[in-house]
């Protein structure tokens, strides 16, 4: 069962669990569920995904109920009208803040301009053996994607060389492990906790906001990381 954060009679929200493809993707396709069809079956009427999360990231994910709603929400999308909001637990203390400007290629190799923001929130040094150096560092992080690249964050916190923790494809490898070996943990800290958005119909401002995961919070813990402001989701309405 999805956990439905909001629906009224034009969008519905859910907070995707990590693992969990939004659609059928030509990248996954051993892959036999999907959000798509669970939400389909669970609400019982059809779904429209306004955007997309990667299939490892969790959090919140929009879709609209009829085509007409989802034509005003993509454009809003498009046009940048719409604010996703990011936590990541990263390799290394990261700066205090940051814009992240540096073009990714996308799958046609064409080079398209991409731009992160993010500023640190948390930060901790444990007693965890890595390489040369007798503990690990890590930070927690708020992201925000100004553009809308594929794996944008993932690939953006690489080139900064602050990877993701358990991203596989543009993380650290040797790290992964680490938490594979060390704690049996090899979950990709990236969860996409709030959006923030003009209702399509009523123009309200929509705030909302999802909560991570236990297995989110497992490494959190193991960090000393205080994840209270995301353990809790709420939905704010403001005219």
């Amino acid at each position: 069962m999805l956990e439905i954060l909001y629906r009224d009679e034009h969008i519905i929200a859910i907070n995707k669990p990590s693992g969990l493809l939004v659609h059928k993707s030509f990248y996954a396709g051993e892959a036999d569920t999907y959000a798509i069809q669970e939400l389909r079956k669970q609400i019982g009427q059809k779904v429209y995904p306004v955007h997309r999360l990667d299939r490892k990231t969790s959090g919140v994910l929009l879709f609209t109920l009829d085509k007409e709603t989802l034509r005003i929400m993509s454009d809003r999308f498009a046009t940048r009208e719409v604010e996703k909001k990011y936590i990541a637990i990263l390799r290394g203390w990261a700066k205090e803040e940051e814009t992240i400007d540096y073009d990714l290629v996308n799958e046609n190799e064409v080079k398209q301009n991409a731009i992160t923001y993010y500023h640190l929130l948390q930060k901790t040094e444990i007693d965890l053996p890595f390489l040369k150096h007798q503990t690990s560092r890590y930070c927690l992080v708020e992201a925000i994607p100004e553009t809308g690249r594929f794996h944008q964050l993932r690939k953006h916190f690489k080139h900064i060389l602050h990877p993701i923790l358990g991203c596989r494809k543009h993380g650290c490898n040797k790290q992964n492990k680490l938490w594979l070996q060390t704690f049996g943990i090899n979950k990709m800290t990236l969860h996409a906790h709030q959006l923030i958005f003009n209702h399509p119909i009523t123009n309200e401002k929509m705030i909302l906001n999802a909560t991570v995961d236990e297995e989110f919070k497992r490494v959190g813990n193991l960090l000393n990381f205080d994840l209270t402001a995301y353990s809790q989701s709420t939905t704010k309405e403001e005219d």
